[in-house]
């Protein structure tokens, strides 16, 4: 299989993944948030949203910053999540996924972020910022 070299937009925010009860209405400072995820399943809600948009008091995982695989992305297109994913796995650094209708987002440790940035790299992909809106 062919390494896949792929660009990431590095976003600018910091973010929290929330975790409420699976019977909870999704709250209003989700959706105030530059990027959100929500994701309702029989066990939980899950929010991934601006760190400062989550309340104090909210079980929350918070600190990660954000990476967007630039895209679109065709469904039929296989490896991305793993040539991402395995070599941040050798370096020891998680990663919380998202993937959505046109491309995938990496979510990973903010005190990891130039040692992740530095392994994607080495591993061929390119990383810039996002272009201001």
């Amino acid at each position: 299989m062919t390494a896949r070299r792929l660009t990431l937009l590095r976003l600018p925010e910091r973010y929290a993944v929330a975790r409420l009860d699976p019977q909870a209405e999704v709250p209003p400072w989700a959706g105030s948030s530059t990027f959100v995820c929500v994701t309702r399943t029989r066990q939980e809600l899950s929010i991934v949203c601006d760190e400062a948009h989550v309340p104090a008091g909210v079980t929350a995982q918070r600190g990660f910053c954000g990476l967007q695989v630039e895209g679109p992305l065709d469904f039929s297109e296989t490896g991305i999540l793993a040539s991402l994913a395995g070599p941040l796995a050798g370096a020891g650094i998680s990663i919380f996924a998202v993937s959505t209708y046109d491309t995938d987002y990496l979510f990973l440790p903010v005190e990891r972020e130039s040692e992740a940035q530095a392994v994607l790299s080495r591993a061929g992909h390119a990383i810039r910022e996002t272009p201001a809106a």
